[in-house]
């Protein structure tokens, strides 16, 4: 198989970092896409000590010329993007009734509006190549709902959605899309949103069956086998990684 480049958004932390780095051992050319440029460019830096290749940039995924921009950039330095991993999220939490406008827009714009300027700057080329892979992170939320979540839940199932769309549009190009919804995973997000008081890790634990909390390495191992060539039947999916959280 030829060598692929892959662009991951919000990969700079957590479940993005985890699937950057999982991408990279398998061989593919790896671009991170993070709002924190300097902490894009470390990222990068660590994948190539380990033997990958990889370019951080900062990437603000809610401004669609940045992302236009960068996957020029990513086209010039490592060559046609094939694999998108969108895993650029904000979590916001709060009553209902006091969700504001623009807590709300915000909320969109980085974890739905984000993932489908994303999407579209990079379909266009996986269509030429005649193959592609997609995987949108949602969130375990989207089956039961969170209280206290709303924008983010609703943000969230909207990727879902997109993610079932763009399956059935772009099939016939090889071209996949699956999503996964991580639930009670150790990241940066998880440990703000429980130093806030909406977690508590132990009692989410204990209704975990297989008794742990999930690591980014756990969403990773499902992203690599979705963007294999080897997963070229497989689209349109939501593959739940939550421990049996949800089933």
């Amino acid at each position: 198989m030829s060598v692929r480049t892959a662009v991951v958004t919000g990969g700079a932390s957590g479940i993005g970092a985890a699937i950057g780095r999982s991408l990279a051992a398998d061989g593919a050319l790896v671009a991170i896409f993070d709002l924190d440029g300097d902490a894009a460019g470390a990222m990068a830096a660590s994948i190539e000590e380990t033997g990958g290749k990889a370019v951080g940039l900062p990437v603000d995924v809610t401004d669609r010329a940045a992302v236009d921009a960068g996957v020029e950039e990513v086209r010039a330095r490592l060559g046609r993007p094939t694999i998108l991993v969108n895993s650029a999220g904000l979590s916001v939490d709060g009553p209902f009734l006091d969700i504001t406008a623009e807590t709300w827009s915000r909320a969109l714009a980085v974890n739905l509006t984000g993932t489908f300027d994303c999407c579209q700057a990079v379909l266009p080329g996986m269509v030429e190549e005649g193959w592609g892979r997609i995987v949108t992170i949602s969130s375990s939320s989207v089956h039961s709902g969170a209280s206290g979540m709303a924008a983010y839940v609703a943000a969230k199932s909207g990727v879902v959605g997109l993610t079932k769309v763009l399956a059935l549009e772009f099939g016939r190009h090889g071209i996949t899309v699956n999503t996964i919804p991580p639930g009670f995973i150790d990241t940066p997000m998880l440990r703000r949103t429980v130093q806030r008081g909406f977690v508590d890790v132990g009692q989410q634990t204990a209704r975990t069956p297989v008794g742990r909390i999930g690591r980014p390495e756990d969403v990773a191992a499902a992203c690599a086998f979705l963007v294999s060539e080897e997963a070229g039947y497989v689209t349109g999916q939501v593959i739940g990684v939550n421990g049996g959280r949800n089933t």
